[in-house]
């Protein structure tokens, strides 16, 4: 079974697609983790994207999409993998349309994390980031030293802040919006999840929707 996840940021589609794959017994993927695995294995690919990566420049969707095909083709993504972040804009996901049908693949559902705008900013302008791990905290303060007692300090980032917030959901909205239609266009099995609640909940909720 393959699975794409899709939500706003602050939705937590990191936490529960990591549920939800350990629930099915399947691997979590996300863009970045194929990129630095192919960087790291120094494949054909990964080299091509590295030289794009050196130069400041963005990887293009026709290399990641190679690498994401590679990390596929896998045999520890046979019985299936969640993705998260694969799916951004409309020709990400027809290229992994592509990718998926030249494997005798296709993807079997994509999950919406849906939650109101003003929980979503409320949620992550209350976030604090350790300063040397980067791990991210909810309910503590700017300044608080890291609970992990690694020396690090909780800060802020500028992107947590509540108008960046706003303008990352209105550039997810514009370029999701189009995701889904093109989704639902195809015919794909499109499930909106109500993200709001206890991870717990969500899980559930999410769970539910694969058969588990």
């Amino acid at each position: 079974m393959i699975v794409v996840l899709l939500g706003p940021p602050g939705a937590g589609k990191g936490t529960q697609g990591e549920r939800i794959a350990a629930a099915l017994g399947v691997p979590k993927i996300a863009t970045g983790d194929v990129l630095r695995a192919a960087v790291k294995d120094g494949t054909k690919l990964g080299l091509e994207a590295k030289a794009f990566m050196d130069r400041g420049d963005l990887v293009p969707d026709a290399v990641i999409l190679g690498i994401m095909k590679e990390a596929l083709a896998q045999p520890a993504q046979a019985k299936g993998v969640i993705l998260d972040g694969v799916v951004r804009t409309v020709p990400q996901a027809e290229g992994l349309a592509k990718v998926t049908k030249e494997l005798g693949r296709k993807v079997d559902v994509v999950l919406v994390f849906d939650i109101a705008d003003d929980l979503l900013v409320e949620r992550l302008s209350g976030r604090t980031t350790c300063d040397r791990e980067q791990k991210p905290f909810t309910g503590l303060k700017p300044g608080d030293p890291c609970p992990n007692k690694c020396g690090g300090t909780l800060v802020r980032r500028q992107d947590d802040e509540p108008e960046a917030i706003r303008n990352r959901l209105r550039v997810y909205q514009a370029q999701t919006a189009p995701v889904l239609d093109w989704y639902m266009g195809q015919g794909a099995n499109v499930v909106r999840i109500d993200a709001a609640g206890s991870f717990d909940d969500v899980t559930k909720r999410a769970l539910a929707t694969v058969g588990r």
